[in-house]
């Protein structure tokens, strides 16, 4: 249920809508009036075809009867017609149908018996349609006062010409007052009805307003918007929520929550049967992205479902991280103009002091100035790389061709054979990174396995697999040293945290930075043999 594009109802005013769908209305009532009008005509014509007889009609009156009830039908077929074609006007074909009941009904009541015969009551349906239907209030008592005219001229014939009796011209005057109550009635409740209308039509559209304003704000929202009813069914997201998720959903289909998160799903269930539960931090498993579930139920008549908000932490970290970096960027530039220009200028000075002759003492002094100025040195240098975190130029690498060549480099810096380092890699397995990131992560992560391993054949191992949930690109950094305890793995990637006198305590800080800037993450990951293991994994857009 993509529900990208924006409502059409949201430019419309409510005169726009309500005009036309009032109109529509209107023709559909005056079309199931016709029907009615067709079904009464038949039964007219049935009544006069086998009761004739037995309403002791002669053949005149039969005859005229069965006239009359075909002139009717067919007055009726044509006003259908006109229904469907919507020629002439609305309030012309109303009449033209109330009045050819009036003339016809009135008609039949003559030969029928007169006001005997009941059959004027008819008119009520007529007239209380008529009412229904009709916006004013003036035509509605017009066609009441017609009926009525109607109604008392044929009894006034029936005395003149049939010896009706006198007596019944007050059965004709409460019948015709019945044609004008009804007539009111029916308007009146015609007035509340389109009242009732024009209100809902009212509340429709600016809950339709309401939907699509909470619909664009969901849409821009930065945290991801999964809604689900209580069988698990996804009704609504947003892009938010695909992107981290890393799952497409299909548009105008049944997603089910299983189907693009297990996690999630399996959350959704333990929540349902504690409510306590919510609020936890978890890595979704695609995208390696850090969220905070929580889940908020949605009520009506009892449980309905659920609204999961998936806020993005790792976006509020980046923000962060931007604040940081920008502070940093001023700092380093600082660092840069007040440190470097007076290391340089004691570095300049023990050099010139080392050239003369000094007792071992003193020259032990000047040693350690000079391996002062040049740690210090390096830690300008390795706090003023954190610039490089938002400079980001990704490109496809081949791993399986960029890992033997930095080997051999690394191998020829250390000044140790090529078999030190083992690379188990496919043929090929493309990442999306920036060169000159990765090349400084793996220095970093190569240098650290070299100066703790045991320098034998295939002490180092760089191994490339994929995971197998996902199939995201593992890079795994293992050497054959003692390993890291427990303690120490809780601060590697603390700044300025080392094990190494010689060490800034900032490398693996950084490598996990421009792991994170590009898309990846750096982490540590403990084997069984309690040797030392560090692992890239990359990110969703990477695959073989």
């Amino acid at each position: 249920m993509r529900d990208n594009q924006p409502s059409s109802i949201w430019p419309l005013s409510k005169l726009q809508i309500a005009v036309p769908s009032a109109m529509e209305d209107l023709w559909r009532s005056l079309y199931f009036f016709g029907l009615y009008r067709l079904i009464l005509g038949g039964l007219l014509l049935l009544l006069a075809a086998v009761f004739g007889q037995a309403l002791s009609l002669d053949a005149f009156e039969q005859t005229w009867a069965h006239r009359l009830c075909l002139l009717y039908i067919f007055l009726v077929l044509v006003s259908l017609v006109g229904v469907k074609t919507r020629s002439p006007h609305f309030s012309w074909q109303l009449a033209f149908q109330v009045g050819t009941d009036i003339v016809v009904i009135s008609t039949m009541s003559y030969f029928n018996g007169g006001i005997q015969s009941n059959l004027g009551m008819l008119l009520l349906v007529s007239l209380a349609a008529a009412g229904l239907i009709s916006r004013g209030g003036r035509i509605t008592l017009f066609y009441a006062a017609l009926a009525s005219i109607a109604i008392l001229l044929e009894h006034a014939y029936s005395v003149l010409t049939q010896d009706a009796s006198a007596a019944q011209f007050f059965q004709a005057g409460i019948l015709s007052a019945s044609f004008f109550a009804v007539a009111w009635l029916s308007h009146t409740l015609s007035k509340y009805a389109i009242a009732s209308e024009k209100l809902a039509i009212s509340r429709g559209v600016d809950l339709s307003n309401m939907a699509e304003a909470n619909r664009l704000m969901i849409q821009d929202m930065p945290d991801g918007v999964v809604v689900v009813d209580e069988r698990g069914e996804v009704r609504q997201f947003n892009p938010s929520a695909e992107r981290l998720l890393g799952f497409p959903f299909l548009a105008n289909s049944n997603n089910v929550l299983g189907a693009c998160s297990p996690l999630l799903d399996a959350m959704f269930s333990a929540w349902r049967q504690n409510k306590a539960l919510g609020h936890e931090v978890l890595r979704l498993p695609l995208t390696n992205r850090l969220v905070r579930v929580r889940f908020l139920p949605v009520q009506r008549e009892g449980f309905w479902g659920a609204v999961i908000v998936l806020e993005d932490i790792q976006r509020a970290q980046d923000q962060a991280q931007q604040v940081k970096l920008a502070a940093l960027g001023r700092l380093t530039a600082n660092i840069a103009h007040e440190v470097r220009n007076p290391l340089s200028s004691i570095s300049y000075a023990a050099e010139l002091l080392q050239e003369a002759q000094h007792d071992p003492a003193q020259a032990r002094l000047i040693q350690i100035i000079l391996d002062n100025t040049a740690r210090l040195n390096r830690i300008v240098q390795d706090v003023m790389q954190l610039n490089r975190r938002d400079r980001v130029n990704a490109e496809m690498i081949d791993l399986a061709k960029h890992l033997p060549v930095f080997a051999e480099e690394l191998c020829h810096a250390k000044r140790l054979p090529q078999s030190t380092i083992e690379i188990v890699a496919p043929l090929e397995c493309k990442v999306s990174f920036d060169r000159g990131h990765l090349d400084q992560v793996l220095w970093n992560l190569g240098q650290n396995a070299l100066r703790y391993s045991q320098n034998k054949i295939a002490s180092v191992q760089l191994q490339v697999a994929f995971s197998p949930d996902n199939g995201q690109i593992i890079l795994e950094i293992k050497n054959d040293g003692p390993g890291v305890d427990a303690e120490t793995a809780l601060k590697l990637f603390e700044p300025f945290f080392t094990t190494d006198a010689g060490g800034t305590g900032l490398g693996l800080f950084i490598g996990r930075e421009l792991c994170e800037a590009n898309g990846a993450v750096l982490e540590y990951k403990p084997q069984d043999d309690g040797k030392t293991c560090f692992r890239i994994v990359f990110g969703v857009n990477n695959g073989f």
